[in-house]
């Protein structure tokens, strides 16, 4: 495995983190480095919460690729956040298929609930509410993805209501 071309700044990742981004170059052949990209990625929104523009940058560096290429990897892809968000991200399917069957009510009633709209975080930090072009799960919908993990089929007002109410009791009791 060969070193970086030209290492990115020190004060944007930590040893730890350039080293966690080289065992995944590593996997790939020393000419397609910039296949790392979507493990880099994710690993700074492990480490950080969300990818910031620095941080952008710095994975770019790393990789040898242009920034505006990372940029377009974080944009394109619901599960990288640009931003700080909830203790718990929802993500809710708004596509055809979920809208047909109710996917927009299920996001308005969940800006209700929560009194937020789509892509803000409560006041308590608590939660984050996304739309999502498709979570892939069109016979379940309306579907809501949690946390980018956890998806969650079938969601009435009801089942919405007592999801909110698990996630609340499940931080309270943290």
């Amino acid at each position: 495995m060969s070193a970086p071309q030209s290492p990115p700044d020190a004060q944007v990742f930590a040893a730890s983190t350039l080293a966690r981004f080289a065992r995944e170059v590593a996997k790939y052949p020393a000419d397609q480095k910039q296949s790392a990209v979507m493990a880099c990625l994710s690993i700074v929104q492990q480490e950080q919460g969300h990818v910031t523009a620095a941080a952008e940058k710095g994975i770019a560096q790393y990789l040898g690729m242009a920034a505006i290429a990372v940029h377009e990897v974080t944009t394109f892809y619901n599960m990288y956040n640009q931003q700080p968000v909830g203790k718990f991200k929802l993500n809710v399917c708004t596509n055809l298929p979920c809208t047909l069957r109710d996917g927009a009510q299920a996001l308005q009633h969940l800006e209700h609930k929560l009194g937020i709209q789509m892509g803000e975080t409560t006041a308590d930090g608590l939660f984050t509410l996304q739309q999502s072009e498709c979570l892939g799960a069109c016979a379940d919908s309306p579907v809501l993805l949690v946390n980018d993990r956890h998806m969650c089929s079938f969601m009435s007002n009801d089942k919405l209501d007592q999801l909110i109410a698990g996630l609340k009791s499940a931080e309270s009791q943290a």
